[in-house]
């Protein structure tokens, strides 16, 4: 019988995380006829964990020689892929019994439908700050802040599902990113030139996320990458990379600037309250005056504009902040706003990296 869905895991050294992958797909109910492909993209020791698959249903393995990434493992899946449709599941995630099943209703009720995004949980095992923190982050963005006028929504393959011709006709991933970072973007735009992307919040899975350090580089990275993807289209995304979410790193890192700013003044507010400015202002033009002034005066300057901009930010996370806060209680929330604009700092720091590096291209391409 052929396949329905063919189900297409990269895998590289994830043998803590592939076996209850496997298992949560082989309890699926009510799920179509289904292959499973694995693809190991040059594991490290990867013969000691085959033997772990044999007693899943309808499942392959392809084994690459060399990591050379999942936007290239999951293309060599696709290949031998026999499924109508296929979908592509990071091998970190675990299903939920229903998922499978879900996605096949949604498929089998619109025929019109080419491509489907699910969402996973915001509930995490680990009782450690930060994996909650990135849980309910990611949850807020996809339940609470997306742009539901939006057409497409963000491929994320974490739990994403194609046509496989479809996938076949736009090429596949592009295998110029060999790092997870933002291979599913490029590749969602491509998919939305053409089809709508459905988002589908019953299409669940679980994923326990890391620890803030391999977040942050993540987050540096894809905001690196983005900022070019972003240069060959000029718009935002309806999810995550939203313009909202540009305007709200900027005011956290303004956030931050000024805040170390004012902190380093405050010594002096006692003092400059007493002294007068030894201008004479009515001498000169009125930008003249202003700057003299702002020479004068500048750590209330820098003072007051620090508060409008962190009250503007706290407008802007407003959302974010009261989920946080009915989820886990305010001390969370308030370790939530700090530690989120860290976080707004490695995002802007990677965008402003990958700025600099496209001037230095264009500057390289005109000598």
């Amino acid at each position: 019988m052929k396949p329905f869905f063919s189900i297409i895991i990269p895998y590289h050294n994830s043998e803590d995380t592939i076996g209850r992958l496997l298992n949560s797909v082989a309890k699926s109910k009510k799920a179509p006829a289904y292959e499973v492909i694995v693809v190991d993209d040059g594991s490290e020791d990867p013969y000691n964990h085959y033997n772990r698959y044999k007693n899943y249903k309808s499942y392959r393995v392809i084994r690459l020689t060399k990591n050379l990434g999942p936007a290239v493992a999951r293309n060599r899946g696709v290949k031998i892929a026999k499924g109508k449709f296929v979908v592509f599941l990071d091998s970190d995630v675990e299903l939920f019994g229903d998922t499978l099943y879900n996605l096949y209703k949604i498929y089998s009720e619109d025929p019109d439908i080419v491509a489907v995004t699910g969402v996973w949980v915001k509930e995490q095992r680990s009782k450690a700050f930060f994996p909650n923190f990135k849980a309910l982050r990611d949850w807020s963005y996809w339940i609470n802040e997306r742009d539901k006028s939006g057409y497409y929504y963000l491929f994320s393959t974490r739990i994403a599902s194609i046509k496989r011709t479809v996938f076949q006709r736009l090429g596949g991933f592009n295998e110029k990113y060999p790092a997870p970072l933002v291979e599913d973007i490029e590749l969602t735009y491509r998919i939305a030139r053409r089809y709508a992307i459905i988002f589908a919040p019953n299409v669940r899975v679980r994923h326990e996320f890391e620890s803030f350090w391999p977040i942050a580089k993540k987050y540096f990275l894809r905001a690196y990458y983005w900022t070019k993807l972003y240069q060959t289209r000029k718009k935002f995304d309806p999810v995550a990379t939203t313009w909202q979410e540009a305007i709200t790193t900027i005011s956290g890192v303004a956030t931050v600037v000024l805040g170390f700013l004012s902190l380093l003044l405050s010594p002096m507010l006692p003092v400059m309250s007493n002294v007068k400015c030894p201008f004479d202002l009515s001498q000169g033009g009125q930008m003249s005056n202003v700057v003299r002034i702002f020479s004068c005066y500048y750590p209330f300057v820098i003072w007051n504009l620090s508060l409008v901009i962190l009250f503007l930010h706290l407008f802007l996370i407003r959302k974010f902040l009261v989920f946080l806060y009915q989820e886990k209680g305010l001390v969370f929330a308030v370790k939530g706003f700090f530690i989120g604009l860290v976080l707004y700092c490695f995002i802007f720091a990677g965008a402003l990296w990958g700025r600099i590096s496209l001037v230095r291209s264009v500057r390289q391409s005109l000598d």
